[in-house]
């Protein structure tokens, strides 16, 4: 079974367009939690609220590190969308992480960003543009079946 950590972007459906193509396929797939207000929260909810907002994050933080971590650490391979919406501090972070740890590493991002990611680019094995580029990668890992 292969292990894989969906990171990154969380305003759109790129993580259900990739599961759902690999129906089918021997495939685990993990995330890190993709409810933004959750994800902001976490740290506040659990373990009491902050007066400065700095701390507020910082808690949050730390806890979804926590999964994070943990998330990349078993993953076998670990994809990391660059979305257009925000800029993705921690997108690059999680595939820097991943690269160290000697991880296989799927950047999905727009061709327009090619040269503000060009050192994720260089440390990525596959550097893809769409979900569906993604999905014919883990089928040919798994399988050796090239599209049809």
């Amino acid at each position: 079974m292969l292990k894989v950590y969906l990171s990154g972007e969380i305003h759109t459906d790129w993580r259900e367009q990739i599961i759902a193509g690999a129906e089918g396929l021997d495939v685990v797939f993990s995330a890190p939690v993709t409810d933004h207000d959750a994800s902001d929260d976490c740290g506040v909810a659990i373990m009491g609220a902050e007066d400065d907002k700095f701390w507020h994050d910082h808690k949050g933080a730390k806890l979804n590190a926590i999964r994070t971590r943990r998330g990349i650490e078993q993953a076998d391979v670990v994809v990391v969308r660059f979305g257009e919406k925000y800029k993705q501090w921690n997108a690059a972070f999680d595939a820097g992480y991943a690269a160290a740890l000697g991880k296989s590493v799927i950047v999905l991002s727009m061709p327009e960003h090619q040269h503000a990611l060009k050192e994720v680019h260089a440390a990525a094995l596959a550097v893809t543009s769409e979900p569906r580029q993604v999905v014919e990668i883990l089928r040919y890992v798994l399988t050796g079946a090239l599209p049809t």
